[in-house]
């Protein structure tokens, strides 16, 4: 599969944006989907992730309660909605696939990666 992500850019502390991450292939609903971010001089980690279904979810501590995954099998998108951002949230955020089953937060689990969109949130 391969993950085209999108969406990212400058927005005021507080504010939101909504990234997207198109898949290509026809089998994306046997993909456990996530988002991860890297911001500079930091490891990328895990922000939030996504069931083959949609049905289970999970997120960082960092992003819970304002952070918002989800996806559309039908059109092979999966989306992030990111609410009340704050400036630690700056950094480039990566979409990326996983054929297994269970939601990792590992990055290490996850084969598939997009190119990365850029995220800046300013004070």
């Amino acid at each position: 599969v391969q993950l085209q992500a999108s969406g990212g850019g400058l927005v005021q502390a507080g504010g939101s944006l909504r990234l997207s991450c198109a898949a290509s292939g026809r089998t994306f609903n046997n993909y456990v989907m996530g988002w991860f971010r890297q911001a500079p001089g930091k490891e990328r980690e895990f922000v939030a992730g996504i069931s083959r279904s949609g049905a289970n979810t999970a997120y960082a501590d960092s992003v819970k309660g304002r952070f918002t995954i989800s996806r559309d099998n039908a059109k092979n998108m999966v989306n992030l909605q990111m609410d009340s951002l704050k400036r630690e949230d700056t950094a480039v955020y990566y979409c990326a696939a996983d054929n297994r089953v269970v939601v990792g937060r590992s990055e290490t689990m996850y084969g598939h990666w997009g190119q990365g969109t850029q995220v800046t949130v300013s004070s």
